[in-house]
């Protein structure tokens, strides 16, 4: 059944001229029907490099969507299903960008890419958990609203003289937020030589007790470059069947058997295929609002080459 739907989309990719970008976290089956797997970071990149294209099916989350439109309002952008949403990037919304630069305002906004493009039009640039020092590192400014993910806020603290102000009190994933010590301290009884490899959305007590902390990205190269072949990851589930798409060698135990995002796990090989067929559903934003966000977008871009 599935050969049969995986034959009707490729089918469908060449007449209708598309490419299907998927996210890290999704499904195995929908990362084996992707033209280009990647991080938040590696997909915002592709997705500025598709001038060839006329339709982008976007595996993953609406801020992905979004993003996509914003780098290509000219084409169309679509997500299998509509109700995959991040549930922190709606934690910090346009207004209450507004209010935080109000209170500072000679501060620059950087956030996290995982923000809807309500709140992004208001940005100096964007961020991901791969290249946030090196952004917060090419502002000017000596102090930086950021969120809405507070863990990787406080992570970038550590790692740069900036002053980081947390535009609101709680941003957080839920998924990262299930992490905790006594699961390291678990895992490291069950496996004492393996290295245990976590992502900055975790709590800090987590990072802490972790060998390593990683944007999956950074993981991912990581563990592909490594000579040993068990890792222990403290992020969502399905970065195993990325890792083992590239090497199926590697073991890769998961911090948690329930790190699971559920939003990324709603798109199908059906509903991948009928989007294709029908050319919906449509992600778009109103045109103000994506040439303001553009900037921030191009800022981020721009600081991850350097």
């Amino acid at each position: 059944m599935n050969n049969n739907i995986k034959n009707e989309i490729n089918d469908l990719k060449k007449e209708k001229n598309a490419i299907i970008l998927a996210h890290n976290y999704q499904p195995k089956e929908v990362q084996e029907i992707a033209d280009f797997l990647g991080d938040s970071l590696e997909l915002c990149i592709k997705a500025s490099q598709l001038d060839d294209k006329d339709i982008i099916i976007f595996c993953g989350v609406d801020f992905m969507g979004e993003t996509a439109f914003i780098l290509n309002p000219d084409k169309k952008i679509i997500i299998p299903d509509l109700d995959a949403d991040c549930p922190m990037a709606h934690m910090t919304t346009g207004e209450e960008v507004k209010v935080a630069k109000k209170k500072h305002p000679d501060a620059a906004v950087c956030l996290y890419v995982n923000s809807l493009a309500d709140a992004k039009q208001y940005a100096d640039t964007l961020c991901t958990s791969s290249n946030v020092v090196k952004v917060i590192e090419s502002l000017d400014e000596d102090e930086i609203l950021f969120g809405p993910d507070n863990n990787l806020g406080e992570y970038v603290s550590s790692k740069t003289f900036k002053k980081i102000i947390p535009i609101t009190d709680e941003g957080y994933c839920y998924v990262h937020k299930k992490f905790t010590v006594q699961d390291i301290e678990t895992k490291r009884k069950e496996h004492p030589d393996v290295e245990v490899i976590c992502h900055p959305e975790c709590d800090k007590v987590v990072q802490d007790k972790c060998d390593k902390v990683m944007s999956t990205g950074g993981m991912i190269n990581y563990i592909l470059d490594s000579d040993k072949n068990d890792f222990v990851l403290g992020t969502e589930i399905d970065i195993a069947s990325r890792i083992n798409l590239l090497n199926p060698d590697k073991n890769i135990i998961p911090l948690r058997d329930d790190a699971i995002c559920d939003s990324m796990k709603i798109i199908t090989l059906e509903k991948i295929r009928d989007s294709l067929k029908n050319e919906e559903p449509l992600i778009k934003l109103p045109d103000e609002i994506a040439k303001k966000s553009l900037k921030a977008v191009n800022h981020m871009l721009d600081a991850s080459k350097n």
